[in-house]
């Protein structure tokens, strides 16, 4: 039985560039829908189920980054990728404070957006749409991958989907070096200065998450990465 395709929102402005993306990805094995600004994206986005987002910034009636707040309305874990003409500092760190999964600046190769969608796709977890709620024990709190809470003492913090993918991958590699270019490959799809230093940020915030449990500590590996420390029989 042949596996079922992926399912692709492209919100594209440029039919040119939207029809020859929509042919590309369909010969790679995808079934994309095609719409030409915010609007029309935001509608099929409520009528229909998708796998991944591709969302040009620069569109008539709604932008991208508008569009992807929507978006994470109704859905927080929709992975979304941003395609934009833009390059500035300021537009990359807005598109990853809204949950980007990634970001690719026009002119762009065809292959490198094919890898950058097949990075996020592969991220997504198997039992998606199961509905299963996994918590798990990090010392003495109670972490709610699913539903993006932590919790202490009766106590619950509802936190960010990025800080919620860091603390995951940090608790899957507990207690070993943890490389910077390797995790920011496996969360964001590539390794750049702009990127390390989003992810000093989001480190520093979940030290304050975890500080009410004196024997958790994420510790700075120089010139590497970092070290999750987590005493054995306590996760």
């Amino acid at each position: 039985m042949s596996k079922e395709k992926h399912k692709i929102l492209l919100a594209e402005d440029d039919l040119n560039l939207g029809v020859l993306l929509v042919d590309f990805l369909e010969a790679e094995g995808f079934d994309v829908k095609l719409c030409k600004d915010g609007e029309l994206a935001l509608k099929a986005f409520h009528s229909n189920s998708f796998d991944l987002c591709l969302l040009d910034v620069m569109m008539p009636k709604m932008d991208g980054f508008a569009l992807a707040e929507v978006m994470r309305l109704k859905d927080k874990r929709i992975p979304i990728i941003f395609i934009t003409a833009k390059s500035l500092k300021e537009d990359k760190l807005k598109g990853y404070d809204l949950g980007a999964d990634d970001y690719i600046t026009k002119p762009f190769d065809e292959e490198e957006l094919l890898w950058k969608i097949k990075a996020v796709i592969r991220r997504i977890p198997e039992n998606n749409s199961s509905g299963k709620t996994e918590i798990i024990s990090i010392g003495q709190y109670l972490f709610d991958f699913t539903n993006q809470s932590l919790s202490i003492d009766g106590k619950t913090k509802r936190i960010t989907e990025r800080e919620s993918d860091i603390l995951n991958y940090l608790s899957n590699h507990r207690n070993k070096v943890i490389k910077r270019e390797e995790l920011l490959k496996d969360l964001w799809g590539e390794n750049d200065y702009f990127l390390g230093r989003s992810l000093d940020v989001f480190i520093t915030k979940t030290r304050k998450y975890l500080k009410e449990d004196p024997s958790l500590s994420i510790e700075n590996v120089f010139g590497v990465g970092f070290i999750f420390n987590v005493p054995t029989g306590k996760i």
